[in-house]
């Protein structure tokens, strides 16, 4: 597939063209990528107010008691979807599940620790620290490509 990019000052909005011979599975999993990039948006409860929160912002994903909460610099939210169904919506490249009950962006990974036996401690960038369970961590070490 070839990319190309042109810089135009003129134009006040991105425009995405795809020109293709035929729909194959490369041009359909392109096209839904991008119309799903609009979903990303996901949310968030706190007292009476809901608050969109923007996936880039969000520091990890829980759950605890039952409920689904978003941790973001600016604070805890409770979601109303469960954690599955953000596994689908938020960005393979950037989310990864590192236990049954977490998802953590990788954007926001200050670093991990791998000193302790059989399993790795994550400190995000807001000094919170979280674990990988053990069943996770050869997912988390593929993915880091270790």
């Amino acid at each position: 597939m070839q990319l190309e990019v042109k810089i135009d000052e003129s134009v006040k909005e991105p425009k995405i063209i795809v020109l293709t011979d035929k729909i194959t599975p490369e041009i359909s999993d392109l096209v839904q990528r991008l119309t799903e990039a609009q979903r990303n948006i996901i949310a968030g409860f706190r007292e009476n107010n809901v608050t969109l929160l923007d996936e880039k912002e969000l520091l990890r994903i829980f759950a605890a008691n039952g409920k689904v909460y978003a941790v973001t610099p600016s604070g805890e939210y409770l979601l109303r979807l469960r954690l599955y169904e953000l596994e689908d919506r938020l960005r393979p490249l950037s989310f990864v599940r590192i236990s049954n009950s977490e998802i953590i962006n990788l954007r926001r990974v200050k670093n991990f620790d791998m000193s302790f036996a059989g399993t790795i401690c994550v400190t995000l960038c807001d000094g919170s620290k979280t674990y990988v369970s053990r069943r996770y961590v050869p997912k988390i070490k593929e993915v880091l490509g270790l």
